[in-house]
């Protein structure tokens, strides 16, 4: 039986991944979202289904003045001794002193919860944690593979860090992991950045703190035919099976109409080949497309792609834009109902935007909104949403249904249509870069609000004057006040995400 290359697929960058077992647990990235650190759980590691999150209460994280694309970056999970570990870096926003911090948060279950989280002032990227065989706990930090000794229980720093591997010369030696085999000490490290060109390279050691040397076959993966499907391929870690197979979970990026990663950086699986050197490669040291499945119990999990708020609950799936105002959001017997916040999309204090990932470059989303504004810059509704500064949101306002976009930094109205009445149906058909726009007031009858093509400002390379860039676009709802001071709230009876009809193939 065979799979398809991204095993996680949407918005899933800077995969970290560890067996317990016979159940493999990864994290990744998320930003500005929250809650923060996304945990999956799989049995195959090839089908996923998300857990929980390593930060759940805002008094743990506050992201409310993080700019676009700061936050939570490239998390790593282990496990020691019944407890599991999970680091990761909090970039600051750049103005900052420092600029980025490492967290530490430990549980005595993969989902959580997990403790509050410890500071430790290293002024770097991409922490991962290494258990030497007597036991002693270290942090491996970029630049390259450097190594900082910590305490017993992760939350000091108890000596120097030194770097014991620079990496091969490329840019941006980052991701770094250090694991230990047959008495050879390996450090991974992704080089090239995290766009195209993106690679993975390794060296080894007799000694924790080097020599290290490099590998001959380096890279041992990289995408180098600009023609394939999945791009950005790097930043990877290894993970042994119970059967004794090797794997790497990668990150990679699918072009969109070109060199344009609309759905983020995913998660990507391939086997590795240990060579009789005692070195290893990834797949053929470039990712693959499809691949034969482990050898492990196929588990797949149930998801629709519906969610009737009506049912009182959020899944796991969804995210809110930075930290919710929670009390500005609560379940009625109409559903999910958000109190207008102030604000607008591009404004970084507007509150309780709720989104999640878009998956295939080709699905459909729709809700039911029930909604009566009566004051200028009263908005809810339905956004295709990358950051403040790019997105494009379809909302009843007080005179009608309008459709804007938000292109780079300045919104502009793509159409708008007079509606009178309170309940809505709202709808988008997304074709690879192309968006169409619906309504309908009962829910069978659809008409077009707007068709926008060529959406690459809903990716991480079409806004070049946007520095950081580094999600991926989410799909959801929100409700907005503008500067009103007057309240108001929008009820959303439920909300249906499906791309069951694209092909998982490449």
């Amino acid at each position: 039986m065979k799979y398809y290359n991204p095993v996680h697929r949407g918005f899933f960058p800077d995969p970290s991944v560890i067996r317990v077992g016979e159940d493999y647990y990864k994290v990744n990235s998320t930003f500005q979202y929250f809650p923060a650190i996304v945990i999956s759980h799989s049995k195959d590691l090839v089908h996923w289904e998300i857990i929980g999150h390593a930060i759940t209460k805002s008094e743990y994280l506050d992201l409310s003045e993080i700019l676009d694309s700061r936050g939570i970056w490239a998390p790593d999970i282990s496990y020691y001794n019944g407890k599991y570990y999970i680091f990761a870096t909090l970039r600051h926003n750049d103005e900052n002193v420092p600029m980025r911090s490492q967290l530490v948060m430990t549980s005595d279950k993969p989902q959580g919860p997990y403790s509050k989280p410890a500071v430790l002032p290293i002024d770097d990227i991409d922490p991962s944690h290494f258990i030497d065989d007597d036991g002693r706990h270290y942090m491996v930090i970029a630049p390259g593979a450097c190594v900082v000794p910590l305490s017993d229980d992760c939350t000091q720093i108890i000596g120097e860090k030194v770097q014991v591997w620079q990496g091969t010369g490329e840019r941006c030696p980052e991701g770094p992991h250090i694991f230990k085999k047959d008495g050879w000490y390996y450090a991974m490290i992704a080089e090239g950045g995290t766009g195209y060109g993106h690679g993975i390279n390794v060296a080894r050691s007799k000694s924790l703190y080097g020599p290290y040397e490099s590998c001959p076959y380096n890279p041992v993966l990289r995408q180098t035919n600009a023609d394939a499907q999945i791009q950005r391929s790097g930043h990877g870690k290894l993970v042994e099976t119970q059967n004794g197979q090797w794997y790497c979970m990668y990150l990679c990026g699918r072009k969109n109409g070109g060199r344009y990663t609309t759905v983020g950086r995913e998660t990507a699986l391939d086997p590795v080949t240990w060579t009789e050197d005692g070195w290893f490669i990834i797949n053929d040291r470039k990712p693959s497309a499809q691949q034969e499945m482990p050898a492990l119990p196929i588990t797949e999990y149930e998801n629709n792609g519906f969610y009737d708020f009506r049912e009182g609950k959020l899944s796991k799936d969804w995210e809110w834009v930075r930290n919710p105002d929670d009390n500005r959001w609560r379940f009625t017997e109409k559903g999910l109902r958000l109190y207008a916040c102030e604000g607008f999309l591009y404004d970084i204090r507007a509150k309780n935007t709720l989104v999640r990932r878009e998956q295939e470059l080709s699905y459909f989303a729709e809700t039911k909104l029930a909604f009566k504004p009566e004051n200028e810059g009263e908005q809810a509704g339905l956004t295709c949403y990358y950051s403040t500064a790019t997105y494009v949101r379809f909302d009843r306002c007080r005179a009608g249904l309008e459709l804007v976009i938000n292109r780079n930094m300045g919104e502009e109205r793509i159409s708008f249509l007079p509606y009178d009445k309170d309940e809505v149906y709202l709808r988008v058909e997304v074709n690879g870069l192309t968006r169409k726009f619906l309504y309908s007031s009962d829910g069978k009858g659809w008409t077009e609000a707007g068709t926008l093509e060529n959406c690459i400002y809903l990716c991480d390379e079409g806004v070049p004057g946007d520095r950081k860039r580094h999600t991926g676009t989410l799909v959801g709802i929100f409700a907005l006040k503008g500067n009103s001071k007057a309240d108001a709230y929008a009820d959303f009876e439920y909300f249906k995400y499906d791309d069951r009809l694209v092909a998982k193939s490449l």
